[in-house]
């Protein structure tokens, strides 16, 4: 573990600071979420231990476990990113971070005991329902409303900021007003059903209109996070004018329901397969602190991973033998805890500078991608059996039994790993490093 000097203490006011924060509750999060994702797999393993939880059994933990990971451990290291984007974290305004950041967990929280209570709207991801549904937009206003004045306060005193700067920052504030709007609507059962006979499956159309605006995401992290290294800008326009022929084919596939059978979905979405050689090539194009190296190799990684994968997983026999089996859990799992946790840990990394090495540590890196990538497989080889033979998850036998033992040591290892990570960065919190802008070769923590 790496020493600090004594007067390397920054205050709570700082970015540093602010960034240590954000990667607390996170984690936190994360552990706890994966906490309940270990407790869940046990529950699989044995039914009959729901007996013992009384009402706080299988269905209501797995809203408590998808939600949190969705809300707690996804969402708020973009909240850190905001605070840098929007320069929240930095002079007066940074001493206010830590209580939106507290009034978020505390959402949370409350969320989680409504869940375990039995209130909920019924729908995926929008379980939010009674003082639950109203309270965490409360807390996205709070962010909201940070990043709003710490805004004003950058439009009065920043002389050298670019008009497309401003413009930019701007529509963000526009649309993250939305979100807790929408939430809350979206959440409402009398919006819509929470289950809709009238819609249909996956389409090319749907499937690459939602994997372009991931890709918009990871092409505009990088204006948040750096700058270009001199050189090698020519490569950002050619990716950003990719994008948008993309978008224009999405839109020129229409919105109707149609067969992925058809050549021209799948072959459409096969377009996508463009990006996984191309975001290396994108990302190398801007100045990353030297901690960052591992976790940007680890989610690009990922995400060539997760691109051709979802176009295999798409096409016409693939798809209608996975589909609601495990091989698409598995799948899920590669995109939320491989791509997007790897995305959000290198996020971390960058805005933590010199106080990444908390990721670093070699047993908690390969730990995580390890059982990560364990997991996938074990849930396609569940899948492919599954898709011959539908019982095969839902009686006991030896080797369901067996994939599903490997399932809870999996999910063992990746507890154990985020675990790690949220130690060290309670120590990380009471005594952050300081974050070199000239990005210095960092050297590698071991366990």
């Amino acid at each position: 573990m790496s020493q600090y000097p004594p007067d390397a203490n920054i205050s709570a006011g700082s970015a540093p600071q602010v960034a240590a924060s954000a990667a607390w509750h996170s984690l936190f999060w994360l552990v706890f979420a994966n906490a309940v994702g270990v407790l869940i797999a046990i529950l699989l393993l044995f039914p009959a231990l729901n007996r013992l939880l009384g009402e706080w059994t299988y269905g209501r933990w797995i809203m408590v476990h998808l939600n949190l990971e969705l809300y707690g451990w996804t969402s708020l290291p973009m909240a850190g990113f905001l605070f840098k984007v929007y320069g929240a974290d930095r002079g007066p305004l940074a001493q206010w971070c830590r209580p939106v950041l507290w009034v978020w967990s505390t959402a949370l929280g409350v969320g989680a005991y409504s869940w375990l209570s039995g209130h909920s709207s019924g729908k995926l991801f929008l379980d939010w329902s009674g003082y639950a549904r109203i309270l965490f937009p409360l807390a996205m206003i709070a962010l909201w409303l940070l990043l709003a004045v710490s805004f004003v306060r950058e439009w009065k005193t920043a002389a050298n900021t670019t008009v497309a700067a401003r413009a930019a920052k701007l529509l963000g504030l526009a649309l993250l007003l939305i979100v807790p709007i929408v939430i809350y609507i979206a959440s409402s059962p009398n919006f819509y059903p929470a289950i809709n006979p009238d819609t249909g499956g996956p389409t090319g159309a749907s499937q690459l209109e939602s994997s372009l605006i991931i890709v918009a995401i990871l092409l505009m992290l990088p204006f948040g996070l750096t700058r270009p290294k001199a050189g090698r800008f020519r490569t950002i326009p050619i990716a950003w004018a990719i994008m948008a022929a993309e978008f224009l084919l999405c839109f020129a596939l229409g919105r109707a329901d149609i067969s992925h059978h058809r050549p021209a979905q799948f072959l459409s979405l096969g377009s996508l397969l463009i990006w996984a050689p191309l975001t290396p090539v994108y990302y190398a194009a801007f100045q990353w602190h030297a901690n960052t190296r591992r976790w940007r190799i680890a989610f690009l990684a990922w995400w060539s991973a997760l691109v051709l994968t979802g176009w295999v997983f798409f096409l016409p026999g693939v798809l209608d033998h996975f589909k609601f089996t495990d091989g698409l859990v598995g799948h899920s799992l590669l995109a939320m805890a491989g791509f997007t946790s790897s995305l959000l840990i290198f996020v971390l990394v960058q805005l933590l500078g010199e106080g990444g090495w908390i990721f670093n540590r070699t047993r908690s890196f390969y730990g995580w991608n390890i059982a990560v990538l364990a997991y996938v497989v074990l849930m396609s080889v569940a899948g492919w059996r599954e898709g011959f033979d539908p019982t095969f998850t839902i009686v006991p036998g030896v080797a369901r039994n067996a994939v599903y033992i490997l399932r809870l040591v999996v999910g063992l290892v990746m507890l154990a790993s985020s675990l790690d990570w949220l130690i060290d960065a309670t120590t990380l919190l009471r005594e952050p490093a300081p974050v070199s802008s000239s990005a210095p070769v960092a050297q590698e923590v071991t366990a």
